[in-house]
Formats: C-alpha cells, structure tokens, sequence
C-alpha cells in the first residue's frame, strides 16, 4: 500500500478505542437482563462510533487515491471488463 496511508491502514489505535467505548459504556451497567440487552448497547455504541467516525479524513488519502485505483484495478479488473462478461 502506498506510505502515506500504510500507518492509518496498520494501526490498531481504532480498534483499541472501540473496545474501549464498549467497556466504559456497559462498565456502568450494574447488571443487563439478557444477552439481546448487551447487542443492544453493543449496537448502540457502534453506530455512535460510525456517525462521529464517518466524518473524519485520512492524511494522504487523496494523493494516494489514484495508486489505490490502480492496485484496485490490476487485482480485480476495471468495472467495464466485469460488467461485459454479464
């Protein structure tokens, strides 16, 4: 993958905060009557994450967009080619 996005790809920094707003939000949760209650909260939290997330920008992306579209292309085809063999 091109170097300017390579540590945004490899990072497990993401993750790691997910899992924590996971924690902190059922740690103050004494008790939840049933597994369904716990997806629940696990839904919640992971759609606050996704909105607050789904603004946000990668550094380099766009000068790395089109080396992304190239690997894109050379490992699966561009979309003209799939949509002929149809």
């Amino acid at each position: 993958y091109p170097s300017s996005i390579r540590p945004m790809i490899y990072t497990t920094n993401i993750i790691e905060r997910t899992m924590k707003e996971f924690k902190k939000r059922l740690k103050t949760m004494n008790s939840l009557p049933s597994e369904e209650a716990v997806e629940k909260v696990i839904y919640m939290v992971s759609d606050e994450c996704n909105t607050k997330w789904s603004t946000r920008k990668l550094r380099g992306f766009k000068e790395a967009s089109p080396e992304l579209h190239a690997m894109f292309e050379e490992r699966y085809g561009s979309q003209t080619e799939s949509e002929e063999g149809k």
